[in-house]
């Protein structure tokens, strides 16, 4: 199991998504339960990002909303980075 960080920058993006998306509260606390089991789960689409954003990995929530996070797999840590739109977490 993996224990899921939340950093002051994604608990302030959650709480603005939940704002514009509060049907999918539900949807998200699955996400981060399958999240903690198992990152790697083929459902979650886990994929690693380049450019910019060398070094991050994202999930999917939906087909149009991520969630952008950073894996220490070493230390069994997912560091919950950002949760939005497809073109706002890859910005």
């Amino acid at each position: 199991m993996y224990t899921l960080v939340w950093t002051s920058g994604f608990t302030r993006a959650a709480g603005k998504f939940f704002k514009h998306h509060p049907e999918l509260r539900e949807k998200f606390a699955t996400i981060l339960g399958d999240l903690e089991r198992d990152p790697f789960q083929p459902h979650l689409r886990y994929h690693h990002l380049g450019g910019k954003l060398q070094g991050v990995q994202a999930i999917s929530i939906t087909s149009s909303y991520r969630l952008t996070l950073t894996l220490l797999i070493s230390e069994k840590e997912i560091i919950l980075l950002d949760v939005g739109s497809h073109d706002a977490v890859y910005r």
